[in-house]
């Protein structure tokens, strides 16, 4: 009789369940339509991380979660030899577009930024921008950007802060949402710089963090159209409401505190016709050693 250990069954169990939300993240950010939110909400925050990161031509660039390549495509501009892998391939079909229409050559890669398919030391520079953040395990995401980048190499994150918008409208859908499977970590945690430090320790010199605001466009006249225009394009705020499927009263509740937590964060103030909303971010910097 073949018999098997509690702990190898806890770690097959484990395993199903980290395959299970992967696949649930690949078909959540294929959801609505990720590249026009990049696009219309967060453009600059791609040539924000290529002069981060001090991307110039000649250097060899990997923009690890790279979703439609909002940073992919500034960094191949500036000259680099860039590839950009995303667990999404809806995603980088996008970007691959985007790329074409530009004249601009990237390779692009179906890839976890968990488990990366390139060698150790390979790129002079990594970045990703509100992209790895996403990703179940923070250790081991920390350990791969490390792996595949040179000694001396530049590595550069774009992160969404946990008390800033987005971190808090996570926050805000949190109730509604099923807890992850044990083991992974909520993406705000990576706007904590102490956080980040114990990801990074011993293995980076000159680790540094700045905050930053991007300014949404003045085009959302009421926190519900803002609201509702998560609730269209953005895929985690579209998972939220299809798990509350055949559920009005919740739906409702969601729809409310959503509005209301936007609400709170609009800061016009001259009696504009338009609201004012301003997503915080970090940027992380650092050497390895």
């Amino acid at each position: 009789m073949t018999t098997t250990s509690p702990g190898a069954a806890t770690d097959t169990t484990t395993e199903d369940a980290d395959r299970a939300l992967k696949e649930r993240h690949r078909t959540m950010w294929a959801w609505g339509d990720y590249p026009r939110v990049a696009s219309e909400l967060i453009a600059e925050l791609g040539p924000v991380a290529v002069e981060a990161a001090d991307i110039a031509a000649g250097r060899r660039v990997l923009d690890a979660a790279a979703g439609s390549g909002n940073a992919t495509l500034p960094a191949a501009a500036a000259g680099a030899t860039v590839v950009a892998c995303d667990l999404t391939p809806e995603l980088l079909a996008a970007g691959r577009r985007e790329a074409d229409r530009r004249g601009l050559a990237i390779e692009w890669v179906e890839a976890d930024v968990e488990a990366l398919p390139f060698p150790d030391a390979d790129f002079d520079v990594v970045i990703s921008v509100v992209g790895a953040m996403f990703a179940p395990h923070h250790q081991q995401t920390a350990d791969e950007l490390l792996r595949v980048c040179r000694p001396g190499g530049r590595v550069a994150m774009i992160n969404w802060a946990r008390q800033g918008l987005i971190g808090q409208l996570f926050a805000t859908m949190a109730p509604y949402t099923a807890p992850p499977p044990a083991g992974a970590q909520p993406p705000a945690l990576w706007g904590d710089e102490d956080h980040v430090r114990g990801l990074f320790a011993g293995r980076v010199r000159d680790l540094r963090f700045e905050r930053r605001t991007v300014a949404y466009p003045a085009v959302f006249r009421t926190a519900t159209d803002l609201r509702d225009y998560y609730k269209t394009y953005y895929g985690p705020t579209i998972a939220a409401y299809r798990a509350l499927a055949g559920d009005p009263r919740r739906t409702a509740d969601l729809d409310r505190d959503v509005a209301a937590f936007l609400a709170r964060n609009d800061r016009r103030t001259d009696g504009s016709a338009t609201g004012v909303w301003e997503a915080e971010y970090v940027i992380v910097t650092a050497t390895k050693s």
